[in-house]
């Protein structure tokens, strides 16, 4: 039952994650973005990390859809009104066969190591998963954090400039 419970929410977040790319209205491509995100809290769900599910629905499908849809709504952005040149389409198909040949290739070359990490359930249900999470956010990847958190302060600073007629 798990795993027909998992194939059916893998399909629908890899449907939506097609409707983010082909839509032509931006605000619909949002949308899609939040069943995308949904689909993805509900994975988590299923392997038992509820934490993650929560802060997965909280701050993406949340905060930054949020800040998402009012870039596109001060951007003005238009849907897309002429024919897309044949040439974009073939140079991006084969980008895209490209990329699908390095993935089956990698993937036939390499193997798991079967390496067992610190964290193991054990510690995970004496600690708990927000302390656990917390400390290694703001221990070892203080730094990432920190560079996500200015890289998305440049990203609406931008997204004002860009919308000001006059400076």
């Amino acid at each position: 039952m798990e795993t027909f419970f998992f194939m059916i929410v893998a399909a629908v977040a890899v449907l939506a994650s097609i409707l983010v790319i082909t839509c032509k209205n931006p605000i619909n491509s949002a949308l899609s973005l939040i069943l995308t995100f949904f689909c993805l809290a509900t994975l988590y769900v299923t392997l038992d990390a509820p934490f993650m599910a929560a802060i997965q629905v909280i701050v993406y499908a949340g905060a930054i859809m949020v800040l998402i849809v009012f870039v596109i709504m001060l951007l003005n952005v238009r849907t897309e009104s002429g024919r897309r040149s044949s040439h974009s389409v073939l140079f991006g198909s084969l980008i895209g066969l490209f990329t699908l040949f390095q993935l089956f290739y990698l993937f036939n070359r390499s193997s798991l190591t079967g390496q067992k990490g610190a964290i193991d359930s054990a510690l995970i249900n004496k600690v708990g998963h927000t302390e656990l999470i917390g400390k290694a956010l703001y221990t070892d990847f203080l730094l990432p954090f920190e560079v996500t958190s200015i890289l998305l302060l440049v990203a609406i600073i931008g997204a004002v400039v860009l919308t000001k007629k006059k400076i």
